[in-house]
């Protein structure tokens, strides 16, 4: 065999090695070299075929099945849009099957939100921040108070569960995971087990959005906490949500 057949062979023989070892090794070995994730924009139906494995998608994607040990790479990946409006339901049971039902409007641009509170007893809680402050005031009063805002303020605020809060949990915590369709949405499941306070929470995040789409934290067998935002609207309408009740404007898109 001539010399420059040798080498070509030897380099074809190369090529084949290097390739089973990235599909031998998959895709956590070589972090900085993978193919994007792709993230399924339905779920299958109950009688479909499971993949085997990590299925290819068209341009290169790779469609990553979520499993305790991936879920929060998966997570990872997801991002917030810049602007949104959306309406949240939150409901609180209490023993006795005694139970609040509360509303929330939310309008986001950027590091600026709002959000509308219907209280249980119908009053009306109006809350801004932005610029590292925190304004709030009640139904119809032309006058607000103002504090400063810590960066966890937004979601506490529409007292909802941050799902982020998955990225840094221990692995071992997490109990299920999955690809479900909640509210008619296609989303990331996961529950996890806080043993030290008898709870699991459980998160249901929109692959479409990465917005939490549903959440329950349950004690035992009963749910005791449910939230709920199934529809959004992208981007914020341009109008007056930013304005304080004194007419001044806290964000000018």
């Amino acid at each position: 065999m001539k010399q420059g057949n040798k080498t070509v062979l030897s380099l074809l023989i190369t090529v084949v090695i290097l390739a089973a070892m990235f599909s031998g090794f998959g895709i956590g070995f070589f972090a900085s070299d993978t193919p994007q994730v792709v993230l399924p924009t339905g779920v299958p139906p109950q009688d479909a075929e499971p993949d085997q494995g990590n299925a290819q998608e068209a341009g290169g994607g790779l469609r990553v099945e979520v499993t305790p040990a991936t879920v929060q790479s998966v997570i990872a990946t997801l991002k917030r849009p810049e602007s949104y409006y959306r309406e949240i339901v939150l409901e609180t049971f209490w023993e006795g099957g005694r139970s609040e039902t509360s509303t929330a409007q939310v309008w986001v641009e950027g590091e600026y939100t709002r959000i509308d509170t219907i209280l249980p007893e119908g009053t009306i809680e109006h809350t801004m921040i932005g610029d590292g402050y925190r304004y709030r005031w009640y139904n119809n009063d032309r006058k607000y108070f103002k504090t400063g805002a810590s960066a966890n303020d937004a979601d506490l605020i529409q007292r909802i569960p941050t799902y982020e809060t998955i990225l840094n949990i221990d692995p071992a915590t997490i109990t299920a995971t999955g690809y479900e369709e909640k509210g008619g949405l296609p989303c990331i499941y996961v529950e996890v087990n806080q043993e030290e306070l008898g709870y699991r929470e459980r998160y249901w995040v929109s692959v479409e959005w990465g917005l939490l789409a549903a959440s329950e934290t349950v004690k035992g067998t009963e749910t005791v906490l449910r939230t709920s935002a199934y529809s959004v609207e992208i981007p914020v309408r341009e109008g007056a949500a930013f304005l304080l009740p004194d007419g001044t404007s806290l964000y000018e898109g």
